[in-house]
């Protein structure tokens, strides 16, 4: 994680003369601008620093060493369920509210309740049904 952590930390520091120059250029009155610039520019740093963080305590992977052989990134990368649709509502749910954005607030309202049943059955979906646990 160390050559990500550089490189969202070198992203941190292009951002800054970049939302400056953005300032002198419109004269600091458009404040969106420069301040969405200098809020990327902090959010670099934030993302960096947290996989610098997360490298030191976690040590080198195997894609980070010269050395490693192909069979040391083998196994379990975590616990997928194959089987789940609910992450496929709960986008569907989100495609609906960005929907309401554009074409009418009452949308949205549907959308954030499809998205509330989706997150709820996404997260219980181990606590009941053929796969409880």
């Amino acid at each position: 994680m160390k050559i990500e952590s550089w490189l969202f930390m070198l992203m941190g520091v292009f951002f800054i003369p970049v939302g400056i120059v953005y300032g002198f250029m419109v004269n600091w009155m458009e404040p969106v601008g420069f301040l969405g610039i200098f809020l990327l520019c902090g959010l670099s740093f934030m993302i960096g620093l947290y996989l610098n963080y997360t490298g030191k305590r976690v040590g080198p992977r195997p894609e980070d060493r010269v050395d490693a052989e192909i069979h040391e990134g083998a196994g379990e990368q975590g616990h997928f369920s194959p089987w789940s649709w609910w992450p496929f509502s709960l986008g569907i749910a989100c495609a609906t509210g960005f929907l309401g954005l554009a074409v009418g607030w009452w949308i949205v309202i549907i959308g954030a309740g499809f998205a509330a049943v989706a997150i709820i059955g996404w997260v219980y979906e181990y606590s009941r049904g053929d796969h409880a646990h």
